[in-house]
């Protein structure tokens, strides 16, 4: 199987996703930072056009990405 690509992108750039190029359906599953700035998605294969220019990760990156105080609360309830 074709291992999975994440990149980061601005919740400004949500409304270029093109949900037929990525892993996740709809606007409703993008994950997002803590702030509500960014988001990240998924996809396999070659990066997407609507996301050229912006950084990969691989699924190690973005787990390392995902545990900084951006995108998880340090003191959960």
């Amino acid at each position: 199987m074709i291992p999975r690509k994440y990149t980061i992108i601005s919740k400004d750039d949500v409304a270029f996703i093109d949900f037929e190029l990525i892993l996740e359906s709809n606007v409703s599953q993008l994950h997002y930072s803590l702030d509500g700035s960014k988001t990240l998605v998924k996809y396999r294969g070659t990066q997407p056009s609507f996301l050229l220019g912006k950084t990969e990760y691989n699924h190690e990156e973005i787990l390392e990405v995902l545990a900084t105080d951006e995108w998880t609360n340090p003191d959960p309830v």
